[in-house]
């Protein structure tokens, strides 16, 4: 039941935003970060993104599969970060499933394009930051923990493993 809870968290914030900043590791301990829609989330919590098979995220991967991937909404005060394993998939029926005319900029021959393959990323934990209040009820009650040496109340924030 938490892990259906934990899923459905997941999946909502993520969600609301699509965009990630994916990062890798190379073998010498390198970080590589960048911009990734997020193609689909699964029901089991797993995530889906398009790639090029040759690109330098895909090496990396293939080396050193643990990933982060963090996910921000400024403008509703919400941050997730999420760690877990990636994988490349070569699946037909999922990159038809999961293809959007945004993909097609990158692969023009769409899913048949030799270079397009997914990458599953399986989480392993995840954290988030919710405060989906306005930021100036956020900045009030910063204000105000400075005015009584409180600590500001700035919603939820929670770790969540699956």
């Amino acid at each position: 039941m938490k892990n259906e809870k934990n899923i459905a968290i997941l999946k909502e914030m993520a969600e609301s935003v699509r965009t990630c900043m994916f990062t890798t590791f190379s073998s010498d301990d390198e970080l590589g970060s960048r911009p990734m829609g997020t193609a689909k989330i699964e029901d089991d919590g797993s995530l889906w993104f398009y790639t090029n098979e040759y690109s330098l995220k895909s090496k990396e991967i293939s080396k050193e599969n643990n990933v982060l991937l963090a996910y921000s909404d400024p403008s509703k005060n919400t941050y997730l970060t999420v760690k877990g394993k990636a994988e490349l998939v070569d699946d037909k029926v999922r990159k038809e499933a999961y293809f959007s005319p945004f993909i097609k900029a990158w692969f023009p021959d769409g899913v048949e394009d030799p270079r397009l393959i997914l990458i599953k990323v399986t989480p392993e934990e995840a954290e988030y930051w919710d405060s989906s209040s306005s930021k100036i009820v956020v900045l009030f009650s910063v204000l105000k923990a400075v005015v009584t040496g409180d600590t500001p109340d700035l919603g939820k924030h929670d770790t969540m493993k699956f």
